[in-house]
């Protein structure tokens, strides 16, 4: 019997770097999963982040094979700066709510009178939700007093989970994932008013542009896109 130890056969032998919006967070952590059991040579590494920040990044040099952004006109960015290679492909909607704690403590009740003296978070206006909020509450002439405008939608949410907030605008599929943590005051439905759709693309420093290519098909087919729908994301 040789004491020479036998290769990791199982070992994945390329590593996909997906640079994503932080509401995808849910989602895609599931769809990796997926990707990976059809793929087993590959392994999935994600950064997720307010669109803007990962754009940013990316210009930067930092090593990525894909961008989910959260609109189009972060990708958009990337496009003018030469990072993006091909045609950005749409692959998710997305639509913003109100959330409070559970118990709605403050008794918001929409996009009302009823957030005066309630400590609001919002997204900052240089990421998608931010920029989202502000056409929101264009649409509903409504003043809005933020205590805190946040980089990403997760950290408004973690705000009002954490009680930290009494109110904040958030995407529905955020929303979902919180569960019993927060109450729901719908602004839209996913086919109405403001819809931020979702593009991604291979990036032009991709080291692995075929695995790339893989991961944006396996997101478009109907296994990931039922964990999209699952996850509350509208179909673009």
């Amino acid at each position: 019997m040789s004491d020479e130890a036998e290769p990791n056969r199982e070992l994945p032998d390329r590593e996909l770097t997906v640079f994503a919006a932080a509401s995808l967070h849910v989602a895609f952590t599931q769809v990796g999963e997926m990707f990976t059991a059809e793929h087993p040579e590959a392994s999935v590494a994600f950064s997720f982040a307010g669109s803007s920040n990962l754009v940013a990044q990316i210009d930067a040099g930092a090593p990525a094979d894909v961008l989910a952004a959260a609109n189009e006109s972060a990708m958009a960015d990337a496009v003018a700066n030469g990072t993006i290679e091909g045609e950005p492909v749409l692959f998710a909607t997305n639509v913003l709510t109100l959330i409070t704690p559970a118990g709605n403590p403050a008794r918001v009740t929409g996009l009302d009178d009823s957030l005066a003296g309630a400590d609001l978070v919002v997204c900052a206006p240089q990421v998608p939700c931010g920029q989202a909020t502000a056409v929101v509450t264009g649409q509903f002439d409504v003043d809005l007093v933020p205590v805190s405008e946040e980089g990403s939608v997760t950290d408004v949410l973690g705000k009002v989970t954490s009680g930290q907030a009494d109110v904040g605008l958030v995407y529905n599929t955020d929303a979902a994932s919180a569960g019993e943590q927060i109450e729901i005051i719908e602004v839209y439905d996913q086919h109405e008013g403001v819809i931020n759709h979702y593009p991604m693309a291979v990036t032009t420093g991709s080291d692995h542009p075929d695995l790339a290519a893989a991961w944006i098909d396996f997101v478009l087919g109907s296994q990931a896109q039922a964990v999209l729908d699952e996850t509350g994301f509208g179909i673009p």
